[in-house]
């Protein structure tokens, strides 16, 4: 006998038939009038995180929200993650009733706004803000011909008719998802370098997580606790097989035993791709034989970073 009760799923499953922990986060879209409006939405998540031309995030909200129909005509948004506050993340339910228009969101908005990297980049062009007591934000475009979505308008507030698309744009009467491209991360410098240099413990930012709407009156969170590091298991292979493997990823660059031996830990799985990587590098910078000071250039993700 099981020792599980099967729980009816329900609308909006993830809040009412099941305990889900997700991101608290304030989306920041363009009104008509160039200003930025917020909304807090947690159904947002990595969507393409490797192996395309660009990375990209999921959004899932309602279509008929302000958010919603500002993507459908604006195509950017900012992700922008607050830190754990009670006071901030009041402000978020509370910028969350649903029907409120974008002045009533933003009318007495304790968060403080600032232009973003884009904005600098291109002074001239409009985009929305940025919360600046936030660790993070991801500056974004909604990759709106995914899934033939470019033709879906905003206007309709009372549902969309069919047809509906699969994965991007309007996807069920009262539903929509959002592939947003993720064009900046911009982090706050203490953050940044922890990222950087190396995560410690006193390294992460203090996130809240959120359960949802769990009843008709509370909005359900948990506060930040100090993270704890679980050791990765130990597990490698020898340098043999790794010099096997290189021997055959390529007909001109080659791998010398110490640049192999930099690779011994890499799960047998992923040893291809990362041979395809130090591959694609050594073809970017003219080399043919990758050496373990090579390796060192390749491991370290950050260091054209570092040497800014």
């Amino acid at each position: 006998m099981s020792s599980f009760k099967d729980l009816r799923i329900v609308d909006n499953f993830y809040q009412t038939s099941a305990f889900f922990p997700m991101p608290t986060i304030m989306v920041g879209t363009l009104t008509d009038d160039g200003k930025t409006s917020f909304g807090p939405y947690s159904l947002c998540q990595p969507y393409y995180i490797a192996g395309k031309e660009y990375y990209a995030m999921l959004l899932c909200c309602r279509n008929s929200s302000n958010t919603a129909q500002s993507l459908l005509k604006y195509k950017k948004c900012t992700l922008n993650f607050i830190p754990d506050k009670r006071k901030y993340f009041k402000e978020a339910v509370r910028m969350g009733f649903p029907g409120d228009t974008p002045e009533e969101k933003m009318k007495n908005c304790i968060f403080t706004l600032e232009d973003g990297l884009r904005k600098q980049a291109d002074p001239a062009g409009q985009y929305p803000q940025v919360i600046a007591e936030c660790f993070q934000v991801f500056e974004c475009t909604w990759m709106d011909t995914l899934d033939n979505a470019q033709n879906d308008k905003p206007g309709l507030l009372n549902g969309y008719p069919a047809p509906y698309h699969d994965f991007n744009g309007i996807t069920s009467e009262f539903g929509a998802h959002f592939i947003l491209r993720v064009d900046k991360i911009l982090m706050k410098e203490k953050y940044y370098n922890a990222i950087v240099n190396g995560v410690t413990a006193g390294g992460f930012p203090r996130v809240p997580v959120d359960y949802g709407y769990r009843d008709s009156k509370n909005f359900w969170y948990t506060k930040f606790r100090r993270p704890i590091p679980e050791l990765l298991p130990m597990r490698q292979t020898t340098v043999e097989s790794v010099k096997y493997a290189a021997d055959r990823i390529d007909d001109k660059i080659k791998f010398t035993d110490e640049a192999c031996a930099k690779l011994v830990r890499v799960p047998r799985i992923f040893l291809p791709t990362a041979l395809k990587g130090c591959v694609a590098w050594a073809r970017e910078n003219n080399v043919t034989l990758i050496t373990a000071e090579h390796m060192d250039i390749i491991n370290d993700k950050r260091a054209k970073e570092k040497k800014k």
